[in-house]
């Protein structure tokens, strides 16, 4: 990718954010999608302006989610399998999403950290997120940050969700292949059989298969290939294979790469790649309208001055939750009826 000298230290233009990230400059790439992320009310035009001139050139690349319980690997695991892509002249992003504290709104960010080898990869970006509130273990703009690494000129996308198990959701509705990364001996079989997130995986990855621990993972590769058949795939055309793989020798993790290629391949040739691509969209546009709708109606003033009292009387037991948003909803109509 072709790199292009640093703007000059002023008030970035919406042409510069655009010409920086088109040219493959990863310092503004990175600028481009901390203005996508700012919460700051003057930010948020310049933010839509720059996704709407960059999203013609993004779309290219595969998009691959990662996730997994706590503990399983998944940080090592994209290492391994970036490091691979990288020397075989992919071009990666990585979106490594950090939960936020529910007190203090911050997050470790830690990923890079936990990626040495790859951080030093010319071939690859790496921008750990924090969730930032936003359900389903990605943060709240993914989706744009996914456009911008893909205009940048990033060929691969892979997201690493915080691991926050089966509510992780949000992530299928942004990639085309979700890999789910299991541990044997763990527990999670039991979780598997109960469904959850498993129904949703197009491949499973047994992690850790080396050493003492490869007889275990071979036993949990079966247990989990007869509850896949119970199941129902998420695309009736493709039966989710379970693998094994080890991110310390890295054995299998080729064998992974192969699977998420001919899932790509099938789902082109059957027209499933089209139309995920296309439900990924609309899901987009109405998480976005959900979310305007939500700043719109917290930000009216009737709301903002009935809602402490009402949630006052909820907490005392004075009034059910149901009264108190039906409540809140008749004055937000009355506030937008034109006959008042």
């Amino acid at each position: 990718m072709r790199a292009v000298s640093p703007s000059h230290p002023r008030a970035l233009r919406v042409e510069d954010y655009v010409a920086g990230v088109l040219g493959g400059n990863r310092s503004m790439l990175a600028r481009a999608i901390t203005l996508i992320e700012s919460n700051a009310p003057g930010d948020a035009a310049r933010a839509e302006e720059v996704v709407r001139e960059l999203l013609p050139h993004a779309g290219k690349s595969i998009r691959v989610g990662i996730t997994g319980v706590p503990g399983v690997g998944k940080s090592t695991f994209i290492e391994s399998l970036g490091c691979m892509l990288c020397r075989g002249g992919r071009h990666l992003a990585v979106l490594a999403v950090d939960p936020s504290s529910t007190l203090s709104r911050g997050s470790i960010l830690a990923d890079k950290t936990r990626m040495e080898m790859l951080t030093r990869e010319p071939n690859c970006f790496i921008r750990p997120s924090p969730t930032g509130g936003a359900l389903g273990g990605v943060a709240r703009k993914s989706r744009e940050t996914m456009l911008l690494c893909e205009a940048a000129g990033f060929d691969v996308v892979l997201v690493e969700t915080v691991g926050v198990g089966q509510s992780e959701t949000t992530v299928r509705s942004m990639v085309d292949f979700f890999l789910l990364l299991m541990l044997a001996g763990a527990g999670d079989e039991l979780q598997g059989i109960k469904k959850g997130i498993i129904e949703l995986a197009d491949a499973l990855a047994i992690t850790k298969a080396d050493g003492d621990n490869a007889a275990h993972v071979e036993a949990a590769r079966a247990e989990f290939s007869r509850v896949l058949h119970y199941l129902m795939p998420p695309d009736p055309l493709w039966h989710p294979p379970v693998l094994t793989c080890s991110s310390f020798t890295g054995a299998g993790i080729g064998e992974v790469w192969e699977v998420v290629n001919q899932f790509q391949e099938a789902a082109r040739k059957s027209g499933a790649f089209a139309a995920r691509r296309h439900a990924q969209t609309l899901d987009w546009m109405r998480e976005m309208l959900t979310q305007e709708l939500w700043r719109a109606f917290t930000r009216e003033p009737h709301i903002v001055s009935a809602q402490p009292g009402l949630e006052r009387q909820v907490l005392d037991g004075k009034l059910s939750a149901t009264a108190a948003v039906s409540q809140l909803l008749a004055l937000y109509r009355n506030s937008h009826d034109p006959k008042n």
